[in-house]
This record gives structure tokens, C-alpha cells and sequence, in this order.
């Protein structure tokens, strides 16, 4: 029978960096992470990355190093008083060797909270490690990213998960079941790895709830079956934060693989918003790509999203799917050019950046010439009136007149338009 009192997950928690699983960029030999939390020398840090990635288990394994007493709150339901009431307890006989306080979740506190923790930080009342699922440079106050040193927690791979798996099937071997025979394959461990999608923590609760509902055989020995582990994981874990680093991550994935030509990729990362529910924002981003991306190579590109996109609001999820793939897959397969994009681009720098002079007189809104107009007559030239709807004249102002903002694209269409063009503009008239 499985220990009820304690979760598996907390059972296995490591107590040293060598039973950390992952994580070797920070915490291999002679990694900066390893060297401070050795030393026992505990700045304020900032844990960065996805749950389930070990960093509430490193936070504990710093402050054993430290001899620091280690509090823990969660930004999502503390308060300033309760890290007050803390501080208060450092003055006592608890806190003679400093305190080490692990805030979880510390987007969740508003600016004017964060700012509570400045004064206990900088006059040593307690030592910071706080952690994040957001990108710190935008949910965290620059005064603490300025007094943190900033560690990055990436995702755990399948074999690093394997590795934590194994030693649960030891410890549920040794400790649960020391009469009974426990069967459980690499298959089975492989699959619940994979499934976890990078979470420890979800990929040990799997284990977990497959001993404690497998049967045992005839033999008395329990043999936990595929069957049972598919069961335990009848939808792969999916990592997605709307308005958080994982969605901006996944639409930029999405345009870069339409940009980059490759419909296999640009339809996975679709595939994961739909799994998120996210149409909003796939709709505004792929209409985005058909202007940026595609843009004149295929104007006709356009209208086509518009009206997948339009389709898509209009039938909802799951069959939205259908159209948005549509989308996906033709801006994906489609010539590019962002020609229109950098001439907008480099017309609004000039804008912001120069004096670009007068609207010239004759492109001007005049009705009337005023008594004090020293020049008369608008003198515009109205194009139909001249052969091929085309006469020269000056349309940008004095201070920018020669300056080219529009280069046509290397593709059929614009090189089409630009041989026209200069077959009209360069014959006499």
C-alpha cells in the first residue's frame, strides 16, 4: 500500500544538487548556481522557468547550505504583513543565523509590494529567492532584477524525468511494497516522461495514481501495465500562460515557420494554440503574416485569411480548426516579400526622425488663393488626363523629394508591376 500521508512528489524530493534532475547548465560542476548554493553564501535570486522544473527543491537545498531558516509564501495569497510578521520573527532567537524567504509566484505581487521587500533585503533581514513562471524583465520591479542574481530553469527533458521516475520506483519498491513483486517497464516510464511535457512534478503524480489503481496478478505481484499508464495520462500535458511567455513564445514560433516557408512546423504551432483555445490570438496573427510576410508576392493572400479568419470566429472550436489550418498552410506555401512592410517601416522613422518638409503646394487641399499667397494657382496635374493615367510630378515634399521608401520584392508580382511601371515612366510624353 502507497504511504497516504505524503505525496510522492514531496517523498522524492532531492536533498542534495546531485539528486536534482536537469538543470545542468546552472548546476553542473563548477556551474555559477552550484558554486553559490555550495558556498553557503546565499544571495537574493531570482528563479526563473515552467512548473516543475526544481526550483522550489534547489530554493530548499540553498537555505540547508546556508543554515538559514527557511519561511515559504506564495505571492498569490500572501501579504506584506505576513512578510512582515516574518521579519519580526528574525529578531528573535529563530533568526539569529538570518532568514531565507522563498516567494513562489512573485508576479502576482503588485509593484508597491515588491517594494515592501526592498527595505529586509538591502538591510539583510532576510535573504530573497523568489520565483517566477513569467519572464522577470517584465513582472518583476527593476529595483529587486537590479539587487537579484537571475537563474533560468529550463524545461526537464524525457531522459532527465526518466531519472527521476526510476528512483520513484525504487523508493515505492523499498518503501511501499518490500513483500511484493513491482513490475513497471522503461515503456511505461518513457511514455509517462513524455507526457509529462517537461513537469516533474505531474510526470511523479502519473506514477503515483498507476501503483495505487493497478491490480495485482494472480501471483500477487503488480505489474503496472501500459494500459493503465495511458490511462493515467489520457491528455498529454500542455504549458500555455495566456498574455505569458509561452503564448508569445508559440506565435512567434507560428510566424517565424510561416515566414521561413515550412507548412509542417507553421501547422504544429497552430496546432498548439488550438489545444489552448487561443483563437483570438491566432486570427490577429496570421492576418498580421498575410500583410508582413506574404504581403505584395501574393496580395490576394489578404482577403483569403480575412475570410478563414472570419469563418473560423464564426464556427468556434473545434471545427475552427479547419480554416485557420487553411490559413496557416497557404501563408506557409505562399512567395514572401515584406517590401510594404519596411517601406511603412522606414517611412514613419523619417517622421519621427527628420524635418520632412511642407506637403508640396499642388498635392495641398486648396479651394482659394489668400491675398497674402504670393503664389497663385495650385497648378496639381491630374493624371487621367494624360496618356496611361500617368504624368511625372513632385508628390513628396522639398526636404525628402528623392527619397525611395518602397523597393519592389524579388517575386512575380512585383516584379510585374515594377517592369510595367517602368516602361510607363521611362517612355516620353
Amino acid at each position: 500500500m502507497l504511504n497516504q500521508n505524503r505525496p510522492l512528489a514531496d517523498r522524492l524530493r532531492p536533498t542534495t544538487l546531485d539528486e536534482v534532475v536537469g538543470q545542468r547548465h546552472i548546476l553542473g560542476k563548477n556551474r555559477i548556481l552550484r558554486n553559490i548554493i555550495e558556498s553557503g553564501n546565499i544571495p537574493n535570486m531570482i528563479f526563473y522557468g515552467l512548473s516543475g522544473t526544481g526550483k522550489t527543491t534547489v530554493a530548499n537545498i540553498a537555505a540547508q547550505s546556508s543554515n538559514k531558516v527557511l519561511y515559504k509564501l506564495n505571492a498569490t495569497n500572501a501579504s506584506v504583513s505576513d512578510v512582515k510578521a516574518i521579519v519580526k520573527e528574525s529578531d528573535g532567537m529563530f533568526g539569529q543565523n538570518g532568514i531565507l524567504l522563498y516567494l513562489d509566484e512573485i508576479q502576482n505581487f503588485n509593484k508597491k509590494q515588491q517594494q515592501s521587500l526592498l527595505e529586509y533585503t538591502e538591510n539583510g533581514k532576510i535573504t530573497l529567492i523568489a520565483s517566477t513562471t513569467e519572464n522577470p524583465y517584465f513582472y518583476i520591479y527593476n529595483a529587486i532584477l537590479s539587487r537579484s542574481t537571475i537563474f533560468e530553469f529550463k524545461p526537464l527533458t524525457s531522459d532527465d524525468i526518466m531519472q527521476a521516475l526510476k528512483r520513484a520506483i525504487d523508493i515505492i519498491r523499498t518503501e511501499d511494497f518490500p513483500d511484493t513483486e513491482l513490475i513497471c517497464g522503461d515503456d511505461v516510464l518513457r511514455h509517462l516522461a513524455e507526457k509529462s511535457n517537461g513537469d516533474v512534478r505531474k510526470a511523479l503524480n502519473s506514477i503515483e495514481l498507476a501503483v495505487k489503481y493497478s491490480n495485482p496478478d494472480k501471483d500477487g505481484n503488480l505489474n503496472i501495465s501500459m494500459d493503465i499508464a495511458e490511462q493515467c495520462t489520457q491528455k498529454k500535458a500542455f504549458k500555455f500562460d495566456k498574455k505569458g511567455d509561452s503564448q508569445y513564445d508559440i506565435m512567434s514560433a507560428l510566424q517565424k515557420s510561416i515566414r521561413g516557408s515550412d507548412p509542417d512546423a507553421a501547422v504544429h504551432y497552430l496546432a498548439r494554440l488550438v489545444v489552448a483555445d487561443d483563437i483570438q490570438s491566432i486570427c490577429r496573427r496570421l492576418m498580421v503574416i498575410a500583410c508582413e510576410d506574404v504581403g505584395l508576392a501574393y496580395p490576394q493572400a489578404i482577403s483569403i485569411v480575412k475570410s478563414c479568419v472570419d469563418s473560423a470566429l464564426m464556427l468556434g472550436f473545434p471545427e475552427a480548426r479547419i480554416p485557420l489550418a487553411h490559413a496557416a498552410i497557404l501563408l506557409a506555401t505562399a512567395p514572401k516579400s515584406n517590401s510594404a512592410y519596411m517601406a511603412i517601416n522606414n517611412a514613419i522613422h523619417d517622421i519621427e526622425t527628420i524635418d520632412t518638409g511642407e506637403i508640396p503646394r499642388q498635392l495641398q487641399n486648396m479651394h482659394y488663393d489668400g491675398e497674402g499667397n504670393v503664389q497663385k494657382g495650385q497648378n496639381y496635374l491630374y493624371p487621367h488626363d494624360f496618356p496611361n493615367h500617368y504624368t511625372k510630378q513632385q508628390y513628396l515634399p522639398d526636404n525628402i523629394k528623392d527619397k525611395v521608401y518602397y523597393e519592389y520584392g524579388l517575386n512575380k508580382a512585383e516584379q510585374s508591376a515594377k517592369e510595367y511601371w517602368d516602361k510607363i515612366k521611362n517612355s516620353k510624353e
